[in-house]
């Protein structure tokens, strides 16, 4: 098992990460073409899609502590400076750049409220506000700040199969209480306009990096599991998914994104099955030695980067067929949006890597030449 998940340096967390961060993009296109107010039964049908692609922000939290865990077995606090040096560069950085670039270039852009003086911008910047999918990285570096708890997890249910399972069933009762108070509380309840930034709390996505942890330790285990309960995970995926879209269409016309959230308890049941299935088929990809491993992980190495650019991208798109008044069924502009944000995103990422690395490079040989002299 250890040998299939070094594969071109593939796992299961880089196909997490791949399948989330296009979800993530069929996501935003759907909340720009909600917006032009479609017909009752494009509603549906886009309200049905964006339902199925509702596993995003789960499946990339697994993904990181699938991948983190994989690459640092034994890890402690000792190796912590190095692990946070190195996602400064990959993680915050990145983040930091596009953050500015939505704050200062497409402010409309922003969630709840605007800044109008130094202290809103701050607070925009560090809370997520500054575009609509940025909330996740608000919530996406606390795991990363927090990585060494996830290292003790580890450690701590290694070869300890009846801890493991008493920790998944822990945090999944926390879970289910924390949604639970939501749905109460915070969805449609009276403390909603308080409350918004209830999704930037770790704790939110806590149950899947709990899981990403426990089915890397204990891969050997699960994996044989779940490709033999293949057909009884796609029929358990289906149920979930007939009860969320229920739900959410239950709250009437017109059909609105919002009824949607992540922080509902029937969503942490149909994320984890989600994450399952994803997760099976990558081992079938891996048993079989399969030809797209390599480009999974290069989208998985990219895909965060992507995922942050990909709303500049999408709001161009969409100005340039608004401007242009190309009078295209939704049909044809839907997949169009789509693919061409995602090859935007990742050509984006890549050039951007690129330039970085000769800039990087350059700036080496000169301190080199400079100190020679």
């Amino acid at each position: 098992m250890q040998q299939s998940n070094n594969l071109a340096g593939a796992d299961i967390g880089d196909f997490e990460k791949m399948m989330a961060v296009f979800a993530v993009i069929i996501q935003s296109v759907i909340s720009f073409v909600m917006n032009t107010n479609p017909s009752i039964s494009q509603q549906f049908f886009f309200g049905g899609i964006y339902e199925t692609v509702k596993f995003s922000a789960p499946a990339f939290i697994f993904g990181i502590l699938y991948s983190t865990t994989r690459t640092h077995p034994q890890a402690s606090i000792l190796e912590y400076p190095h692990f946070i040096h190195n996602r400064w560069h990959i993680l915050f950085i990145p983040t930091i750049w596009w953050t500015f670039i939505y704050l200062l270039f497409l402010p409309q852009l922003q969630q709840h409220y605007h800044y109008h003086n130094w202290q809103g911008f701050c607070w925009q910047f560090i809370n997520g506000n500054a575009a609509p999918h940025l909330w996740y990285n608000t919530m996406m570096l606390q795991f990363i700040i927090l990585m060494p708890l996830f290292w003790w997890l580890a450690r701590l249910v290694a070869h300890h199969p009846h801890r493991a399972i008493s920790i998944f069933c822990g945090t999944l009762l926390l879970e289910g209480v924390w949604f639970y108070s939501y749905d109460l509380q915070i969805f449609h309840g009276p403390l909603k306009e308080q409350f918004y930034y209830f999704d930037r709390l770790f704790i939110s996505f806590l149950i899947y990096a709990v899981a990403g942890t426990l089915l890397w330790q204990f891969r050997s285990q699960l994996a044989p599991f779940l490709m033999r309960h293949w057909l009884m995970q796609v029929i358990l995926w289906l149920i979930l998914f007939y009860i969320v879209t229920i739900n959410f269409f239950s709250y009437g016309l017109p059909v609105k994104l919002t009824n949607a959230p992540y922080y509902l308890p029937s969503m942490i049941f149909y994320n984890l099955a989600t994450i399952s299935l994803i997760a099976t088929l990558m081992l079938n990809f891996q048993k079989k030695r399969n030809q797209w491993l390599p480009l999974i992980h290069w989208v998985a190495l990219y895909a965060y980067r992507a995922y942050l650019s990909h709303v500049f991208w999408l709001y161009w798109c969409w100005q340039l067929l608004n401007h242009l008044r190309l009078h295209l069924s939704l049909a044809i502009i839907f997949p169009s949006l789509v693919l061409l944000t995602i090859i935007l995103s990742f050509l984006s990422a890549y050039g951007f890597h690129l330039l970085w690395t000769m800039i990087k490079d350059q700036t080496n040989l000169l301190i080199g030449a400079t100190k020679q002299k």
